[in-house]
């Protein structure tokens, strides 16, 4: 069987970011198994070589590892004699008005659309994004595999002495509650910050998005189409932008938030083991990586009663109400202070999280290819 899959998430901005860090664990994941039946090429499908080698190289599956409602990620016409497609999630379609499309995004989610009606399969990532295809692109449920993602073996608990050198570099206080990720209004920050001043502890924040939230909340290049620069004219708040701007405010010498930036993969590993607890507190997600990649590093979670995050966690972790600061607050609390219910979830979190493999991943994905090419 000769599958093509698109190499284009692990260039450019996505190489960095949760999409880029799936789809290289998916293709070696598939790589190591090493299958006899799965002859596998890897390649920028935008690439002018790509492109000749879509239109010649007569593929039983060309598989689409990203998808983006509001921009062209899918070819109008059909490659290979079966095409897959990965959906991570439809956070731009449950939010519209925080994410809004304009005009050339409602023009690309019809074309999308269309192109969909070229796929023989879905790939997602959850149960709850499984539910959202269905509900926002029609598809049938039975053309959607859900096949979950994992984290990587690194994550893993650490001696102390291993971890002096990462807290020194990022001036890291000896309690501190952990947010990884990016700072989109899904993610709901300013809840969490609310929640750690109620608490008293510091917040640690780790990745490039927030380090960089002054730039957009106020960069005017964020202004793409007509609605947009009507907005800007009438000083009316683009949804987004609002958003940056109220986090540059919670942001701006507040000695509690440490904004550590880009992080080395080993670096992330130490901070998870020095963190006091982790907290997911977003309203929505597709998966939530970093809650399992807490619990492989030993570290207690706090999840949003959000459905992709309980799936995930199940009861590994504590849940709170996503919308009130003092139930986020009241459980971090709990975590902090009851030693017995902290090394309970600790202990719940390493059984959750041995669950959860590349490995499985892998072999779900090419039990996916098998049926879909009808050798199952």
């Amino acid at each position: 069987m000769k599958i093509a899959i698109d190499s284009g998430p692990l260039s450019g901005g996505h190489a960095v970011r949760g999409i880029g860090k799936m789809v290289r664990e998916q293709i070696e994941g598939v790589k190591r198994l090493r299958d006899e039946d799965i002859k596998l090429e890897v390649f920028d499908f935008q690439s002018e070589n790509g492109k000749w080698k879509l239109e010649n190289g007569k593929y039983d599956i060309v598989h689409y590892p990203y998808f983006f409602p509001y921009a062209l990620t899918l070819p109008p016409q059909k490659y290979g004699k079966k095409v897959v497609v990965t959906i991570q999630d439809l956070i731009h379609l449950v939010y519209p008005k925080q994410y809004p499309p304009g005009f050339r995004g409602r023009l690309n989610l019809l074309r999308q659309k269309s192109r969909l009606k070229n796929i023989d399969a879905v790939i997602t990532i959850s149960e709850t994004s499984k539910k959202d295809i269905v509900r926002f692109l029609g598809i049938s449920a039975e053309k959607i595999h859900v096949v979950y993602l994992a984290p990587r073996k690194i994550f893993k608990k650490l001696r102390n002495e291993e971890l002096r050198k990462v807290g020194k570099k990022y001036k890291l206080p000896k309690r501190f509650v952990l947010y990884v990720g990016d700072v989109n209004y899904n993610k709901n920050i300013p809840r969490l910050i609310k929640a750690c001043k109620m608490v008293k502890v510091p917040l640690v924040i780790v990745g490039k998005h927030a380090l960089e939230v002054e730039e957009l909340g106020l960069n005017l290049k964020h202004l793409k189409g007509p609605r947009d620069w009507f907005r800007y004219i009438f000083n009316i708040p683009h949804p987004e932008l609002a958003h940056f701007k109220g986090l540059v405010k919670e942001f701006k010498g507040n000695t509690n938030i440490i904004r550590t930036g880009f992080t080395t993969e080993e670096e992330l590993v130490e901070i998870f083991n020095l963190a006091s607890v982790y907290v997911q507190p977003s309203f929505y997600e597709g998966f939530g990586l970093p809650v399992l990649e807490a619990m492989a590093s030993g570290t207690p979670v706090v999840i949003a009663k959000t459905n992709a995050l309980v799936e995930i966690a199940n009861d590994a972790a504590l849940i709170a109400d996503p919308k009130d600061p003092k139930d986020l607050a009241e459980k971090i609390e709990m975590v902090l202070k009851k030693d017995e219910l902290r090394k309970d979830l600790i202990r719940k979190g390493f059984l959750r999280v041995k669950e959860f493999s590349w490995e499985k991943t892998a072999e779900e994905m090419i039990e996916v290819y098998k049926i879909v090419a009808g050798s199952k």
